[in-house]
């Protein structure tokens, strides 16, 4: 079992990804397990973390452009109304994964998706 996931859990895609932090694009690795939408950063950066979201509070997935230019961008939209901004590479495999990964879990949500920042 890889560091930081659950017995049984299993990782469907992951690649190096950015994830903004305010103004900062933070560098590390994005997964996509059959429970979860999990960022881990490069313990070099300024903002390290390691966030998951999990699928069940995922609502809407859309491609964007970073800087408004680059077509690399991934937008997630939770049960909250929460986003979350990433640049990945093969943005559109991202989301067609991401939108299997949900419509597999048979979208169980709470109505609310609890603070992640407590």
């Amino acid at each position: 079992m890889a560091e930081g996931f659950d017995a049984g859990e299993t990782i469907l895609h992951f690649g190096p990804a950015n994830h903004f932090k305010g103004l900062e694009s933070v560098g590390g690795k994005l997964f996509l397990t059959d429970r979860r939408l999990r960022f881990r950063s490069h313990a070099f950066n300024v903002q390290t973390h390691d966030e998951s979201y999990p699928l069940g509070w995922v609502r809407h997935v859309e491609a964007s452009r970073t800087l408004g230019i680059v077509p690399n961008g991934l937008l997630v939209h939770f049960a909250d109304g929460r986003r979350e901004r990433f640049v990945v590479g093969a943005r559109d495999v991202w989301i067609a994964q991401l939108g299997e990964a949900v419509k597999a879990l048979g979208r169980q949500t709470p109505d609310r998706a609890p603070d992640l920042t407590a």
